[in-house]
């Protein structure tokens, strides 16, 4: 039985070896450009959706959006545990089969729930009176466009666990650069559901190179028979920790995706969900960048907190901290002084974005710079435990917020300032939770 996890502080004796550079410089320029990529994507999606389908049928996509990305609730947390799993092990200068097996079985669940939505999504849109076979078709391939993230982000974290993510922000960038080609070759005659189907057969190469990759450094195990069992395992022996971990990363997808229904909901489809989609695009997409940026630290960070160096990981902290504040001014300039022709230029006549959508894009955006920071290192050093009391705190808020927001009959502005108010007080939360955990567990015993 593999032995549940801890915080890497309390599991981990690393091997004696060179000095690492506190960030790899083709990881700093891989990322970046991942990041940027990342960020590019969302906004020439919305670019271009917002002229080839109705305002009514681009709320549809939106929707169907969000349910794809709700299904990353059932991540569970669970690449967090695997990471803590494998990167002790591989500080130490060895492996361990049994994670890799089990980070095996994680992933092959997230692919199958990726597959079983879709399969669902076609069934139900095309049981619709109104829906084409082609129209159901487009949208079942959209929802596993965007579920088969989850088991992608997955790699991520067992890349970076044996520091092989190099590779896998190479094959990153060319996944973002042939997707955004051929969203623009959508403008130009290219079928939608040609793209869509494109972009899936892309996700099996870009799923089997980085499989290739990471069983040849024992973070995947090359047999699948018997993963069922494996996955069962990996969850009796870590139940404590995915208990807390699913807490964390569950009320972290609820703050980002209720919106997405509650905006529906109290506000109908149309411009309502054109405006928070690109409201939120700019705020994710920001986020994504944040968390390149954070990805990082994350070797040195738990080399310095196996080493017990806390002035490294201050060090390394805080200049990731200062690396994401560049980011989020130049985008807080661009909302105030180019704010209304960014928009326009995005949604073209789909929906008009209001003036008061500036000052709270702003809040959300230094906000998401301290969540950020903070929850990459909670979430990588092992201190589930606090992130599931933080997510915790934060649902709350946010549930709060829109229960006030229904019963006062505020309009979308408001509904959005009490969400920005809410997860801005949930950010300070988790810095106070990150510098009471890692860091000072990283002051030396004596």
């Amino acid at each position: 039985m593999h032995a549940p996890a801890g915080t890497l502080a309390d599991n981990t004796r690393i091997a004696e070896g060179p000095r690492q550079r506190p960030i790899s410089i083709p990881f700093l320029l891989l990322r970046a450009a991942t990041a940027a990529g990342a960020f590019a994507t969302g906004f020439v999606q919305t670019f271009v959706f917002a002229r080839i389908l109705s305002p009514e049928r681009f709320s549809v996509f939106i929707v169907v959006g969000a349910i794809g990305y709700t299904l990353w609730l059932a991540e569970l947390g669970l690449p967090s545990i695997l990471f803590v799993n494998l990167r002790g092990p591989h500080l130490a200068g060895r492996r361990d089969g049994q994670a890799a097996s089990q980070a095996t079985a994680v992933v092959l669940l997230y692919g199958a729930i990726a597959i079983a939505a879709s399969l669902v999504c076609f069934a139900v849109a095309w049981s619709r009176p109104a829906s084409t076979l082609l129209q159901a078709i487009e949208l079942a391939l959209f929802l596993l466009y965007v579920a088969l993230n989850l088991a992608w982000t997955s790699l991520r974290s067992l890349s970076i666990a044996v520091d092989v993510f190099v590779f896998y922000e190479s094959l990153e960038l060319v996944r973002r650069a042939v997707n955004i080609a051929a969203l623009l070759a959508v403008l130009t005659g290219l079928p939608l559901v040609a793209f869509l189907a494109g972009s899936n057969a892309l996700w099996g190469l870009l799923f089997a190179a980085a499989a290739g990759k990471l069983i040849g450094r024992g973070a995947l195990a090359p047999q699948l028979r018997g993963w069922t069992r494996q996955l069962v395992s990996f969850l009796r022996s870590n139940r404590h920790a995915a208990a807390r971990s699913s807490t964390g990363a569950l009320s972290g997808a609820f703050t980002v995706l209720f919106p997405y229904y509650v905006v529906p909901l109290m506000f109908g489809l149309g411009a309502a969900p054109i405006i928070l989609e690109v409201t939120f695009r700019i705020f994710r997409g920001a986020c994504v960048i944040f968390a390149a940026i954070c990805d990082l630290a994350v070797p040195e960070q738990t080399r310095a907190l196996a080493a017990r160096d806390v002035n490294r990981l201050l060090r390394i902290t805080l200049l990731v901290a200062a690396l994401c504040c560049i980011p989020a001014a130049i985008a807080c300039a661009l909302l105030i002084f180019a704010g209304a022709p960014l928009f326009s230029f995005l949604l073209h006549t789909a929906a008009v974005v209001p003036r008061a959508i500036t000052p709270i894009l702003i809040v959300l955006l230094i906000a998401g710079v301290l969540q950020t920071v903070s929850e990459v290192l909670l979430q990588y050093t092992g201190y589930f435990r606090s992130l599931a009391y933080n997510g915790l705190c934060i649902v709350a808020a946010m549930i709060l917020a829109t229960s006030v927001s229904f019963v006062a009959g505020l309009s979308l502005i408001g509904f959005l300032a009490a969400y920005a108010a809410a997860y801005a007080a949930g950010s300070v939360a988790v810095t106070l939770a990150a510098a009471y955990g890692p860091i000072r567990a990283a002051i030396p015993r004596t």
